[in-house]
């Protein structure tokens, strides 16, 4: 079993379709739900994906529903916004959630990283057009960075102009 089938199995989220590739910099500019790759094809092999790619799943969007209320405790806090990514990169698993935070009346972006020691938040940027706040403790260790207005922030806390999306990109 794929490392990417692994993780969404042990997150209880479901896939559509096969785990494909794809160049890293058009992954991470696209915005939209990726395309499922078709399952006839089987999941690619993630450890011989090149360097400049990306392994990804396709997530089903009601388990990430599923997902938020058990991680975060607050059934219907979180409500997702965007499709997900959920990928392997140069050996490391990652997920990244954009969704609406109904208790704090903003938009959130997280993201996690997978390691035998589990998962990890490693960003965090909540969001409106009047202010963004974010906390990236464990980025500094990775090859990403979060785009708020063309600015890519890939360390600390604190807080930026407002934004009304926010994109998890390679630094």
């Amino acid at each position: 079993m794929s490392r990417l089938r692994k993780i969404l199995a042990g997150a209880g989220i479901a896939t559509v379709g096969a785990i494909g590739t794809k160049m890293a910099v058009d992954y991470f500019r696209n915005r939209n739900k990726e395309e499922a790759p078709d399952e006839s094809e089987g999941d690619v092999n993630e450890e011989e994906t090149p360097p400049e790619q990306v392994s990804y799943a396709v997530v089903q969007d009601d388990s990430v529903q599923s997902f938020l209320d058990a991680s975060f405790g607050s059934p219907g806090r979180y409500v997702p916004s965007r499709s997900p990514k959920v990928f392997d990169y140069q050996g490391g698993q990652y997920m990244v959630i954009w969704a609406r935070d109904n208790e704090k009346d903003k938009n959130q972006m997280m993201a996690f990283q997978y390691t035998d020691a589990g998962r990890k938040m490693i960003a965090s940027v909540g969001y409106t057009p009047d202010k963004t706040d974010y906390n990236m403790s464990g980025l500094d260790n990775t090859p990403f960075a979060v785009e708020v207005n063309g600015e890519k922030i890939t360390s600390g806390q604190g807080e930026a102009d407002g934004a009304d999306e926010v994109d998890f990109v390679l630094a």
